[in-house]
């Protein structure tokens, strides 16, 4: 018998066998090292110590005759035993570690560099201190040989010179700084006074930087080395800021239109991106006459001599089209926008995307280069939009825009993608013309670039609803053709790819289609395909996404028997289902049910179905479900629902007296004392419950003026072709209450939709069928969860 078992359980075939063998020979493999990696009886003795020496003691003891990973330890501890004894630890552990790193090696100089900073921002001690004990050492370290560390200390500098005295700042650092700068000085401490001036300009006073600092600059910029020249450069940026706009025309902007031509491509590349950056420090004439000039002739050699500009010009001419428009003749606009336009088609030998051929043979790290600028240009396409004026959109930037959204490759699709929305909101009235590129990139090959799109998509939609000035709520998305099926597409890629955190994001996004579409192609499309995502789908986050947004989806269903059908779907295909897991997830279904409406609806369709559960076979049931009872108890009013209370606690004392599961038995205890101290609303209102009272009569009214306006709107069509009657002027009226009502509530984005009734009988088998009922009304307006922009998702 056992060997059937076991048979049963393992998989022994030949192919297996082999498989298990060669795992148990690479275990075998990799253990053969370790065993001879052990250290020997006198490296054991060389390592151990005395357990009677204090933190201090043996921080002392192994920095002076320990091993290298003993003393990397201990400057790595530093930070700790300064904040337990400050005092000691500067007398004797900070001295030697001033000895070891003069001959530490890499590693021990790194950690030392990450520990100093660390002492100096948890303020273990005065600045003053700091600056007397510790700024020495980090100076002696910037020289280092190794670059990697000489930037860690650099790094560790430069933060430091933010808290640092003025007077500190001048004796210890910028005076020195005149001597280091030289050219007789090595080329890595040239390199370093280039980060430490463009730190200092913002410490000191305009006089001060102007007589000694500035001569500095100006030696850095006109250095023998390009890669000084290019660094001093790039700090210009910083020094700027420091001596305002003034001594920035006088002296920063001639030094950088000397650097702009300069021999050095990397030169003349920080020398573009530093006044593209410092743009609005310039004024009208500078722009026109000194950077406009420099950037035309950055733009023709980009193509004909200096391909190495591309990128960075790429990703820079959104902000440098808007920077100079005011001054831009008509001429110059057009040529601008030409040479975008060309940077989005580079690479390709047509400007459709769709061809893979290319005009010239091009080596991998050309490829590369255009896949980078026209990427670059597709985050720069909303900058653009504005260049145009949104209203050219059409004629000036369309073409482009959807040679970018069919772009081959996926960087740049991604990067559309996530502007998208951007570009939705700068057309405004004019989205339309977009459609079909939502379209398209819902239908994208990549995963990645439906990922970007979905981050934003209700708010996209929402703004193609109410886009275009005859758009309503009464014709949702009609002229986006294809949207239902692109989304339903999109759904299903996800579903049947292996990253299901998109796949949860899609579905969490979804939940926005009942403010764009209507409600039965929702039910008919979207709605059932939850409930089988809830059923059928193993990842437990993307069951809970697809519960929640089916909830939203019955929330606002305008269909009386519509409702009935999923209602009882639930009931019976996740609540009485076969499958434990199922019956778990009903149980967060019906979470998302006590969130997202009323306390009323939940009670007369739900509250006894989940109570049902009490009796459930499976331990993990009956345990989740204790969980939810303080919840469940909190939708009871009384003396309404006396009733359903007696049931509660009848379902409570059966578990107390039959639960046999040890764990489960625990958890129903702790919840009999939780639900012991709660307090139960009443019908009237009590000034405890007085905001959750409220809220829920206000629902009421608003259920009961639904109700209203869903039968006059039957009215309304039953008579409609004759005369303008009484229903109609109170179904107008109504209607504008209500949009009011909910305006208020859910903000200006937020659209409102009109319901039917639900019924008021609970729906289980044991009580009966729903029957139909338009003496209540069910339909709740919910507080909806919102993104960043207001939107309610």
């Amino acid at each position: 018998v056992h060997p059937l078992i076991i048979s049963s359980k393992m998989d022994f075939s030949q192919n297996n066998l082999f498989g298990y063998i060669e795992d148990l020979q690479e275990l075998t493999i990799i253990e053969r090292p370790v065993r001879r990696s052990l250290k020997t009886p006198e490296e054991i003795e060389r390592l151990t110590v005395d357990e009677e020496l204090n933190d201090i003691e043996r921080a002392v003891y192994l920095l002076s005759s320990g091993q290298d990973i003993q003393g990397t330890s201990v400057v790595a501890n530093l930070p700790v035993l300064m904040q337990q004894n400050p005092a000691e630890t500067l007398r004797r552990v900070l001295p030697k570690i001033r000895e070891v790193l003069h001959v530490a090696g890499v590693e021990m100089q790194l950690t030392a560099a990450v520990a100093f900073l660390t002492i100096q921002q948890e303020e273990s001690v005065s600045i003053h201190t700091y600056s007397h004990s510790f700024l020495h050492i980090i100076l002696q370290n910037l020289e280092h040989r190794d670059a990697g560390v000489s930037n860690a200390w650099l790094e560790t500098l430069l933060a430091v010179i933010e808290v640092l005295p003025k007077e500190t700042i001048r004796h210890e650092i910028l005076n020195p700084l005149v001597s280091k700068a030289q050219l007789s000085q090595t080329l890595q401490s040239r390199l370093v006074s280039c980060k430490i001036l463009g730190k200092l300009a913002n410490k000191f006073e305009t006089h001060i930087i102007k007589r000694e600092i500035l001569p500095l600059v100006k030696s850095l910029c006109q250095d023998v080395e390009y890669e000084v020249r290019s660094c001093m450069c790039r700090q210009l940026e910083h020094i700027a800021q420091g001596i305002g706009t003034e001594l920035t025309k006088n002296v920063v902007l001639p030094e950088l239109v000397e650097l702009a031509r300069d021999e050095g491509s990397s030169v003349r590349l920080a020398a573009f991106e530093t006044l593209v950056n410092l743009l609005e420090m310039f004024d009208a004439d500078d722009r026109s006459q000194t950077v406009l000039p420099l950037v035309k002739s950055f733009c023709e050699k980009s193509f004909k001599v200096d391909e190495s500009i591309l990128v960075s010009l790429s990703f820079h001419l959104g902000k440098l089209c808007n920077g100079l428009y005011g001054i831009f003749t008509p001429e110059q606009h057009l040529r601008f926008l030409e040479f975008y336009k060309k940077l989005c088609t580079l690479g390709l030998q047509q400007e459709n995307g769709h061809n893979d051929n290319q005009i010239q043979l091009q080596t991998l790290e050309q490829e590369k280069k255009y896949i980078s600028v026209r990427k670059n240009c597709a985050y720069n396409f909303p900058a653009m939009i504005v260049f145009v004026d949104p209203k050219n959109f059409h004629l000036e930037l369309y073409s482009t825009f959807f040679c970018l959204c069919h772009d081959p490759e996926v960087p740049v699709r991604y990067t559309m993608a996530i502007g998208l929305y951007e570009v939705a909101k700068l057309l405004d009235s004019g989205v339309y013309v977009i459609h079909k590129e939502l379209v398209t990139l819902l239908q994208d090959d990549s995963l990645e670039v439906l990922d970007a799109l979905i981050s934003h998509l209700p708010e996209i939609l929402e703004l193609m609803t109410t886009g275009g000035e005859n758009s309503g709520s009464e014709s949702k998305l009609l002229t986006v053709p294809d949207l239902i099926p692109a989304l339903t597409t999109a759904e299903q890629r996800a579903a049947t790819s292996l990253k299901w955190r998109t796949h949860e994001k899609l579905l969490q996004k979804y939940a926005c289609l009942p403010h764009i579409i209507s409600s039965d192609q929702i039910y008919y499309r979207f709605l059932h395909r939850m409930l089988t995502i809830i059923m059928t789908n193993n990842v437990l986050p993307v069951q809970k996404a697809a519960a929640r947004t089916l909830c939203v989806y019955l929330r606002y269903n305008r269909k009386q028997e519509q409702r009935h059908e999923v209602i009882q779907k639930l009931i019976e295909q996740l609540g009485q289902g076969k499958s434990y897991w199922n019956r778990l997830r009903f149980l967060d279904t019906c979470e998302f049910i006590m969130e997202l409406f009323s306390k009323s609806f939940f009670c007369k369709y739900f509250f006894l179905p989940v109570l049902e559960l009490t009796h459930d076979p499976v331990a993990n049931v009956r345990m989740k479900l204790c969980y939810l009872l303080p919840k469940v108890k909190s939708t009871l009013k009384v003396p309404t629902d006396k009733h359903l209370l007696q049931q509660l606690e009848l379902c409570i004392r059966k578990l107390l007296c039959q639960e046999k599961d040890k764990d489960v038995l625990t958890i129903v205890k702790r919840t009999v004392l939780e639900l012991d101290r709660m307090e139960i609303s009443m019908d009237a209102f009590q000034k405890r419950f007085y905001e959750n009272d409220l809220l829920d009569q206000e629902k009421e009214r608003e259920e009961q003026l639904l109700l209203e306006m869903e039968q006059l709107e039957k009215e309304k069509q039953q008579n409609e072709g004759r005369s303008t009657s009484i229903s109609d002027k109170i179904f107008e009226k109504k209607r504008k209450f209500f949009v009011f009502v909910g305006s208020c509530k859910e903000g200006k984005k937020s659209k409102l939709v009109r319901s039917h009734s639900f019924s008021t009988q609970a729906l289980h088998p044991k009580y009966g069928n729903i029957d139909k009922c338009s003496k209540y009304v069910l339909f709740e307006q919910i507080p909806l969860l919102r993104s960043n922009s207001g939107y309610p998702l």
